[in-house]
This record gives structure tokens, sequence and C-alpha cells, in this order.
């Protein structure tokens, strides 16, 4: 947790610079950390940044809190994040323990509620609103893109994934479906907010370009769903994203 407490301070200008490698055997980083840090509470600290502080700090500690209990002995992993969740199920019952694991595991929102602050345009009102447009959907939507192209890698190195946890491929789907829909709600009631939908559809036509996917089993039809739900632009992204990867320098003909 002390290594973690780093990304707490970087994000609280004022916080004294901790020993993040105090409890770890190799703490040799060059003074690269403690400096990352500084840097961030620097430029955080010339902006009307106290506006997004807590929103920031919020959404920081339960991505913190992720990794803590995510990377623990085999034994201890599960019941952790269940009990975990069990503390914030009040707040989200439409979740399962899995996908709200999978949410606090993108810092999405945190480089939008930054974007927005250093932009100038940041009030109370627009800092409560980019936080309940990017969590927890738009971030769980992240991170279960990305399990979902590592199922097959997972499986065969014994990785922990969060897309193991649901009782079927159908289910599976439907659930992404709408975390899809559920984002899309939500950002349209943020400024701009054709950007962020580009944000959102390109993060579904990008990952499920990935080559990784067509290894999974009946990815076919899950990538034409969930490319029909998520809009034209998300096909867009898809294409275009298969095709850079088919032509691009260095692959193997």
């Amino acid at each position: 947790r002390m290594l973690h407490q780093s990304m707490t301070d970087a994000l609280s200008p004022g916080n004294e610079v901790k020993d993040y490698y105090y409890y770890r055997s190799d703490k040799n980083d060059g003074g690269y950390l403690q400096e990352l840090v500084e840097t961030c509470q620097h430029v955080l600290g010339s902006s009307s940044y106290s506006i997004v502080q807590h929103h920031t700090v919020k959404l920081g500690s339960l991505y913190n809190d992720l990794q803590v209990h995510k990377h623990v002995i085999e034994e201890e992993r599960i019941p952790r994040l269940k009990n975990w969740f069990e503390n914030h199920q009040s707040e989200w019952p439409h979740l399962e323990w899995y996908e709200f694991s999978a949410c606090t595991g993108s810092t999405l929102g945190i480089f939008c509620l930054v974007s927005y602050t250093l932009g100038g345009s940041m009030d109370k009102r627009l800092a409560e609103q980019v936080e309940r447009s990017y969590f927890p959907f738009m971030q769980g939507l992240h991170i279960l893109l990305d399990y979902y192209i590592d199922q097959q890698e997972d499986e065969e190195e014994g990785d922990l994934n969060f897309c193991a946890y649901y009782a079927h491929e159908e289910e599976m789907k439907k659930r992404f479906e709408y975390f899809v829909k559920q984002t899309h709600g939500e950002i349209q009631k943020l400024p701009n907010a054709p950007f962020h939908q580009m944000i959102h559809e390109g993060l579904v036509g990008m990952y499920l370009a990935d080559r990784k996917v067509g290894k999974l089993k009946n990815a076919k039809s899950f990538v034409r769903d969930l490319l029909k739900v998520s809009g034209k632009k998300a096909t867009f992204f898809y294409y275009n994203t298969k095709m850079y990867h088919k032509l691009k320098p260095g692959r193997p003909l």
C-alpha cells in the first residue's frame, strides 16, 4: 500500500513526499517516483485544482485499493476483493464484485478531471458530472474490454481475469452491452459530449480489433453484437485498427 500511496500524494498538492519503497527490497529507482510525485503536485498546485481534488483522490483511492487487494497471494485474492466490494455494494447494487473491481482499475476519470481543470473550464457541478459520467461505466467498460481480449492468455498463465466470473458468454455479452448503453447515456450529460463519445466508441473499436480477439471462442458474434450497440464510429475505429495491424511495418507477411 505504501507504493500506491504515491498516487494519492501525486493528486494531493501539499502532501509530503514519502519513501514509497520502504517495504520493498528493490528500492533504488534513482529518485524517479518521488520526482514524478513532486512534478504532479507542482502542476496541479498551480490551477483551480481544489475544485476536483475530492473526486480525483476518491477515484485514485479506489484504484489503489484494487491494486492492494489484487496483488496478494492467490488464496486471499478473491475473498479480499469480495469483502472490499461489500463495503461499496449499497452504492452500486447493480454491479457484481468483479465488475466493480474492473471499474476501479481505470484512470480515465482522473485524466478527464485534470484535463478540464488545466483547461480552465472546471467548476463544482462539472466535477461531479465528470465523475458520474466516467465512473463506474466508462471506466468499467475500458477495463472489461482489456480483460476480454486477454482471456486466453490469462487462462494459460493462470492470471486473474474478471471476465472468467460471468456464468456464460451470453451473460458476459449482455453485461458488456449494458455498460456500453450506460456509458453512452452518462456522457451525453457532459459538455463536448461528441468528444467523450469518440473516446467511448474508440475504446470499443480498438480493443475489439486486437489480434488476440481472433483466438477467442465465439469472438465473431461477440464483436458483431457489441459493435452494433456501440455505434457507427466504433465500427469505423474497429476496421481502421484492423487495417493498421495488417499493414503496420514489421508485421510478418
